[in-house]
């Protein structure tokens, strides 16, 4: 190491730097590195950690470089020269203690800053630890540990307020079987599936990730709530899923099922699907090809009867009239799933009312109706999970609540998996889904971004 040039500052130098507690000596730079040289500047790191009691006796000196800031594009190292002291306090246990200051705690090796700064922009900027912790120029688990301390206290805070809760559930991974040496059987090990509960109306975001979808997850969480917080529970919204009604029922006995209009629309589809693809089969005794009315039609049939063009709708029924019954089943099955949809679109919207309960029950009464007036299975067995489910049903129609923002931070958390390229500890994996969907994070990233540039 060639021998630098000592440059005997200003104070302005110790403003620059910047860390309070410091003064800064001298700047001295070495094959390319500029080493700050700088003292104590602060009278209290002269106290005893244990008693408190200032020493005035001086036992020896010290030099550590804690990691901090960059500082432009030539890299920076601090050098700081500390004071050992002993304490004279004849009752405290401790002999002796080497100086520390806030901005640099005891034994650490990154300041204050530094650390808060890597735990900030992993949380906000980076996509994944891994890419902070590059940027930072530090390892691995010291920027995860980083960022966990940052995030630690929004997420550790006590549940706001829910009056209307979500429940769905997202695919982690593959799920593992395992082989029971006693039966010789394959057996499920470990259920790669994340329920999440999310507050579906207030800015409570993601409330918590539970393992699994059965029932007992779901009951063994929402009992760990505080009553109050139980309480305000008014609604929950959730897909025609019979465990997450069962836990509701257990853990949430006044709370209102509502069912997801989404996934009510999604059966309906699945249903004509289905009997499109059985007609083609019983009448035709093959698969579907391009010159089948039935095939060629598939995404006719699919979309909303508002949403054709009269040409469109007319080419459509008149070709698969045309076929017989095959395609008069499918156009029975196709209108089941229009006055479905007929039904649901009573859902009120920002500046609608609430509609009259003998508007639903005409427009369920022309659903069964026309579901029982042909002899598709698949139609029925639509029919009755809505009559199964009508008391959800009639619920999502009354109230307009949904699972939108369940949906919504799937997606998110499916984003935050294709960043980190999989996670393989999962609790490292809630903690970053759940801060990648807190409305406290989403305000945060808004006001980094919506800062003017400076000039």
């Amino acid at each position: 190491m060639s021998q630098g040039t000592r440059v005997f500052l200003s104070r302005e130098a110790t403003m620059l730097l910047g860390v309070e507690g410091l003064a800064v000596v001298s700047v001295v730079e070495v094959d390319g590195v500029r080493q700050v040289h700088a003292v104590t500047d602060d009278p209290t790191a002269a106290a005893c950690p244990a008693c408190g009691v200032i020493s005035t006796a001086v036992k020896g000196h010290a030099v550590s470089s804690p990691r901090d800031l960059p500082y432009g594009p030539v890299p920076i190292r601090l050098v700081w020269h500390k004071r050992r002291w002993r304490c004279r306090e004849p009752l405290c246990e401790r002999a002796s203690f080497t100086e520390s200051i806030p901005a640099i705690p005891a034994r650490s090796r990154l300041t204050s800053r530094l650390r808060a700064e890597c735990g900030e922009g992993i949380a906000d900027r980076f996509t994944c630890v891994a890419a902070g912790a590059v940027h930072y120029g530090l390892s691995w688990r010291t920027a995860h540990a980083a960022y966990v301390r940052h995030v630690a206290a929004t997420l550790a805070a006590p549940l706001p307020p829910v009056t209307v809760l979500g429940i769905d559930e997202i695919r982690r991974g593959k799920i593992r079987w395992v082989k029971d040496p006693d039966t010789d059987r394959w057996v499920k090990a470990t259920d790669r599936w994340l329920t999440g509960l999310v507050d579906a109306a207030g800015d409570g975001g993601l409330l918590a990730h539970v393992q699994g979808r059965a029932a007992a997850a779901i009951v063994e969480w929402v009992e760990a709530q505080p009553d109050t917080w139980r309480a305000g529970v008014g609604h929950v919204c959730l897909d025609l899923s019979a465990s997450y009604a069962k836990a509701i029922r257990l853990a949430l006995p006044d709370a209102t099922l509502v069912a997801d209009r989404f996934h009510l629309v999604r059966l309906a589809n699945d249903m004509l699907t289905q009997v499109r693809q059985d007609a083609t089969r019983t009448g035709r005794g093959r698969r579907g090809r391009r010159r089948d009315p039935e095939w060629a039609n598939r995404r006719r049939l699919l979309t909303g009867h508002e949403r054709l063009t009269e040409t469109g709708f007319a080419t459509m029924w008149n070709s698969l009239i045309d076929e017989g019954d095959l395609g008069v089943d499918v156009l029975h099955a196709y209108t089941v799933k229009e006055l479905l949809r007929d039904l649901l679109a009573l859902t009120p919207t920002p500046g609608t009312s609430v509609p009259n309960h003998g508007e639903i029950s005409h427009r369920l009464w022309k659903f069964n109706s026309q579901a029982a007036a042909c002899d598709i299975p698949a139609v029925h067995r639509l029919a009755a999970t809505i009559e199964t489910w009508w008391p959800a049903v009639e619920a999502a129609i009354t109230t307009g609540h949904s699972n939108a923002r369940s949906e919504g931070y799937n997606r998110l958390a499916k984003h935050q998996g294709r960043n980190a390229f999989g996670f393989r500890n999962t609790t490292n994996q809630t903690r970053r889904i759940r801060w990648a969907c807190t409305r406290q994070h989403r305000r945060a990233t808004a006001s980094i971004t919506e800062q003017p540039a400076q000039v």
